[in-house]
């Protein structure tokens, strides 16, 4: 017969998910308060927040809705009090936010390439930033905390028209081995998600039609994974023991090369 321990392995965690709106940051929410952590869920849509939190509770979880933009670090800074005034501090964040955008370098489109730096450089960096202080708190009080960030197989793999999309993920990847250095003697654990082909909605954000073709080839000739399987992973690393750190997850669809 499971203990409540084994049924909810992460009962009295106080979660952070960015991009909670859709895809790996919903499907992470939900998965996490069913292992019994408390989840503030953050992402500007605050319509999809409302729903979300509406099916934890129905689930018997808890969970917090708090509509902000991550590219505004102010508001990052406020949900961060927000978090630590109605939960406590977060031992888990799960940073996630993020957009795709590919499309030939030639063609110029600075306003994508800055789209997509805002949100997975600047926005990464504006999560840390406010809920680290709680992170080493936590870590200090209960012996460890995690800090999982959402990178992606393009961080080390080269596609083309993937350019700028790509080197925001390697800099999400290098970040999260280098924060190792920083945090790790701290007892926060860090670690890099690199995510291949999952059905999520950044593929249609996609607008450039070369992009689209091979996205489209590539979903339609085999099984890609679905966002509840990278979600096992997140809530896999926070239930690790205090001394284990899987500082880097690669997580492939089987036939994808």
């Amino acid at each position: 017969m499971s203990s409540d321990t084994t049924a909810k392995p992460l009962e009295g965690r106080i979660a952070v998910v960015t991009g909670a709106s859709s895809g790996l940051g919903e499907a992470a929410a939900e998965l996490l308060a069913a292992r019994g952590a408390k989840v503030a869920v953050l992402a500007r849509r605050a319509d999809r927040l409302d729903d979300l939190v509406a099916r934890v509770a129905k689930d018997g979880g808890t969970a917090l809705a708090l509509p902000v933009d991550v590219t505004d670090a102010a508001a990052v800074e406020a949900a961060a009090e927000r978090v630590a005034a109605e939960f406590g501090p977060a031992d888990l964040l799960f940073n996630n936010a993020g957009v795709m955008l590919p499309a030939p370098v030639t063609e110029r489109r600075a306003e994508q390439w800055q789209r997509m730096i805002d949100l997975n450089v600047t926005g990464l960096m504006n999560a840390i930033g406010a809920f680290t202080p709680q992170l080493v708190a936590s870590a200090k009080d209960r012996g460890v905390a995690d800090l999982v960030n959402t990178s992606s197989i393009g961080a080390t793999g080269v596609f083309p028209s993937f350019a700028v999309y790509c080197a925001t993920k390697a800099y999400a990847t290098h970040l999260s081995d280098n924060l190792r250095a920083d945090l790790g003697s701290q007892g926060v654990r860090v670690s890099a998600i690199e995510p291949g082909l999952v059905s999520t909605e950044l593929k249609s954000h996609v607008t450039d039609p070369g992009a689209n073709e091979w996205l489209d080839g590539a979903f339609n000739s085999i099984e890609v994974l679905e966002p509840s399987d990278v979600a096992e992973a997140v809530a896999f690393l926070a239930a690790q023991p205090p001394r284990v750190n899987l500082s880097r997850v690669t997580i492939m669809p089987t036939a994808q090369v």
